[in-house]
């Protein structure tokens, strides 16, 4: 268990956050296992209330479930909720968001996914899986930003942990972490040629890979 810095208080929430985040997100705590706030507060030794909002986010976020009598358990990612929840809102809002930006050809943001692309290659190679989904995450969430569509970007930030997390537990089962980066330089090429249809069936078939 790693072990608490020494953090202001409002910080402690945060880093027990990412901690258990990472966690979750890692298969460390798997699907079913129960958060107990007495014990994680043990083993991280910290008191109490940052745990419990910590928690409180996490439920937030859809990565743990609430019970009745059980407590908190970590959620099980099924691929009835891709299938049904993460792949369609996410069809919707990244359709627009990446035709809006192929339109729009905007230099700034296409070097800051060519940027992003660069530190996927160094993620894949050695690979550091985690890293990797951050760049994933943080390379979608540069274009529905760009978009300037501030409810898309509120729904995407409430699944984006999610998908992130789906990211971290499907990433052994990648027939390459380089065919990830190959994919987002696609999606990056289409966004170039200001091609609107390209652009809408790339981004369509990229993330219809959670499909499969």
């Amino acid at each position: 268990m790693p072990a608490l810095p020494a953090l202001p208080p409002e910080s402690r929430r945060d880093w027990i956050l990412r901690n258990l985040r990472e966690r979750i997100a890692s298969g460390e705590l798997a699907a079913g296992e129960r958060l107990v706030e007495r014990d994680i507060s043990a083993d991280y030794g910290i008191s109490r209330g940052p745990v419990r909002e910590a928690i409180m986010v996490l439920e937030r976020d859809g990565l743990i479930i609430a019970h009745p009598y059980r407590g908190a358990v970590v959620a099980e990612i099924t691929q009835q909720e891709i299938a049904e929840i993460l792949v369609p809102i996410r069809l919707v809002i990244e359709k627009v968001a990446f035709r809006d930006a192929a339109k729009a050809g905007n230099e700034e943001l296409l070097a800051t996914l060519d940027g992003i692309i660069q530190q996927m290659e160094s993620a894949a190679e050695p690979l550091d899986a985690r890293r990797l989904a951050d760049l994933d995450v943080a390379f979608h969430e540069a274009v529905i930003a760009a978009a300037q569509h501030t409810q898309s970007l509120q729904i995407w930030r409430t699944i984006q942990p999610r998908v992130r997390a789906y990211f971290l537990r499907d990433a052994p089962h990648h027939d390459s972490p380089h065919a990830v980066v190959e994919q987002h330089r696609a999606l990056l090429d289409v966004l170039r040629s200001g091609d609107l249809q390209r652009t809408e069936t790339e981004i369509a078939k990229h993330i219809g890979i959670y499909l499969d």
